[in-house]
């Protein structure tokens, strides 16, 4: 019990800020950051999709344990682990206990498992590239592989913008904080407490939305005055831009390496059907 409240402690909207500027600016320095974003994507692509229509739980597990190492090489925040393994785990305990409330019986865990496998490989998938991609790369990256321009800028700048929104949200908490009154007594099970946090969230939503829409005007006029929408439309600035993207040997070794494990994988999963059973 004292080792969960001495992890609790540790937690903080500036602890977890931190991770996700961590996260979003310091991917050059592990093996998957080197890479051509085009290839991280055309790689997601791949695990985002393919899960979706294998029900062979074989393979399934041998894309997890792919994905488990290159979770471990792009050094991703455990904190946002945290948050999904808590998103999984309570996805299929609701499940389960959905279906004993219908009749079913622990024989329903096994299609769980399928899907909780399927929803494994997409999310660790998805954490691997947006770890290993900081903001700019991954617009050039969609943009070479032919999204439409403002579709990527939109998505980088949120990216971009999410550390600066929680610091917003942190600061904004403070001062509702400062001249609010905490309640005197917890309550059974901190439901005081909890509410009184649980209420100020809500309040907080408000300023930061108008906040947010005014930093947003802010940053469109920024952009416009240093012509945004000309460079945007124009194929000659696109090429200057997208210059730098060059596949090197890793990323041809990437992608074959991967290729090939799949291959296999598919193969012994065909011999192996049954082996999770």
């Amino acid at each position: 019990m004292e080792a969960v409240k001495r992890a609790l402690n540790r937690i903080s909207v500036e602890q977890i800020k931190l991770e996700l500027l961590g996260n979003a600016y310091n991917s050059s320095s592990t093996f998957l950051g080197r890479l051509d974003p085009r290839t991280l994507l055309v790689w997601y692509m791949f695990f985002a999709i393919v899960p979706w229509f294998v029900y062979n739980r074989t393979i399934l597990l041998g894309m997890f344990a792919i994905m488990v190492v290159t979770t471990i090489l792009s050094r991703v925040s455990p904190y946002i682990l945290f948050i999904l393994c808590l998103g999984l785990i309570s996805q299929v305990g609701w499940l389960f206990l959905l279906s004993l409330f219908f009749g079913g019986g622990i024989e329903s865990l096994l299609p769980m498992l399928t899907l909780t496998l399927k929803l494994s490989v997409i999310s660790l998938a998805s954490i691997t590239v947006f770890s290993s991609l900081d903001p700019e790369r991954l617009s050039d990256g969609l943009s070479s592989l032919g999204v439409p321009d403002v579709f990527a800028f939109s998505l980088s700048y949120g990216y971009r913008i999410l550390p600066t929104l929680l610091e917003e949200f942190h600061q904004i908490l403070l001062s509702f904080r400062l001249r609010g009154q905490r309640p005197l007594r917890h309550g059974l099970l901190y439901w005081r407490t909890s509410t009184y946090y649980l209420r100020i969230i809500v309040l907080v939503f408000y300023p930061l939305m108008l906040n947010t829409a005014k930093r947003s005007r802010t940053t469109i006029e920024a952009l416009e005055t240093r012509g945004f929408t000309y460079g945007l439309n124009n194929p000659k600035v696109k090429k200057l831009k997208l210059a730098y993207l060059k596949m090197k040997i890793s990323d041809w070794y990437f992608l074959s390496g991967s290729t090939i494990y799949i291959a296999l994988l598919f193969w012994f999963g065909n011999q192996y059907p049954n082996l999770l059973y």
